[in-house]
This record gives structure tokens, C-alpha cells and sequence, in this order.
């Protein structure tokens, strides 16, 4: 069976947030929302690798950052994505 997603709707007051922001306050939100994604990934192999010191999961973190530069964009999953238009 293939799995099929859809999106919400567009939330228009964020995007006139997001575009009344500065550059720098959009580089700032963006670094944010790294220190973020990083911090779950960081947890989530800490919780694999609870014996790993903080210098072997951070080796380990990068490792799988590396590897996600290999791994197929998302949207070759999503049926009829704007990559095919």
C-alpha cells in the first residue's frame, strides 16, 4: 500500500511574520530551528547510545549528517509534488 500526504493549509499571518523579519531575524530563526533539529537528533542518539561519550555522539551525529546528504529528497515520495510539473 502507498502512503499518500497531504499538506495543512497555509497559515497566511506566519508567512506576513516571516516576510516582515529582517534578514538577520530570519538568520537567527533559521539557526534557532537548527539548535532545535540537532538537539532532537542529538537526543534521539543518546537514547540509542546511552554508553557513548559526548565526543562519540557528536562523531556519531555527524556521521548521520553526512549520510543524509546521500538520502533521496522527500519529495520523490509525494505524488505529484511540483519537482514533476
Amino acid at each position: 500500500m502507498v502512503e499518500t500526504y497531504t499538506f495543512g493549509p497555509i497559515d497566511i499571518d506566519q508567512l506576513r511574520l516571516l516576510a516582515s523579519l529582517t534578514p538577520g531575524e530570519r538568520i537567527r530563526l533559521m539557526l534557532s530551528a537548527r539548535e532545535l533539529a540537532v538537539g532532537l537528533m542529538r537526543g534521539r542518539l543518546r537514547r540509542l547510545y546511552p554508553d557513548l561519550s559526548w565526543i562519540e555522539l557528536n562523531l556519531k551525529l555527524l556521521e548521520e549528517l553526512d549520510h543524509a546528504k546521500e538520502r533521496q529528497p522527500r519529495s520523490k515520495f509525494i505524488p505529484r509534488h511540483s519537482e514533476n510539473t
